[in-house]
């Protein structure tokens, strides 16, 4: 049985094509969320009116990567103190979040943001809430990595080969 998790990363271009790497990750798909407008365009969700973040559904199958292993390794793919940036993006549109759907989920990822906040000198910037909302982004958004590999990225490439390699450790 599979779970799901949000993440929002910066662009979700790169975001997306890190979390896909994952062994255990089934299927990822881009939008927004946690926003007020309902079913938004890319379009307007630039203009940083509508209050939604460019997120990823990850969905999991928790036998083979545990929530906590997909949120530290979501972690070393952002700036955990950078508000409403990730790289040369700006905007509320690429704030950092962690959304559960899952009210059962909220205290295993807050022991990894506790363990990241003694990692780092300032505050986190990320946001940890309930999924309120996600809608899908148009379809030329998904897998767009894949289909335009050129394209804009903020991530490194190292931090794919990380994703893709990436184990949980046997207990």
């Amino acid at each position: 049985m599979t779970k799901e998790i949000y993440f929002a990363a910066g662009c979700f271009w790169g975001a997306e094509k890190y979390l896909k790497l994952v062994e255990g990750v089934e299927a990822t798909e881009v939008g927004f969320a946690n926003g007020h407008t309902e079913h938004p365009s890319y379009k307007e969700v630039y203009t940083d009116t509508t209050g939604h973040a460019e997120t990823v559904r990850v969905v999991y199958d928790p036998q083979r990567v545990s929530l906590p292993f997909l949120v530290d390794l979501f972690f070393r793919a952002i700036d955990p103190t950078s508000l409403n940036r990730q790289g040369e993006d700006v905007g509320t549109r690429y704030r950092t979040g962690v959304y559960f759907a899952d009210a059962a989920e909220e205290a295993p990822i807050r022991e990894v943001f506790a363990t990241w906040q003694e990692r780092v000198d300032a505050p986190l910037a990320v946001e940890l809430e309930p999924l309120r909302c996600f809608y899908a982004a148009e379809e030329y958004h998904q897998n767009y990595l894949d289909k335009n590999p050129g394209g804009y990225c903020h991530l490194s490439p190292a931090l794919f080969e990380l994703a893709r390699t990436a184990r949980m450790k046997e207990a």
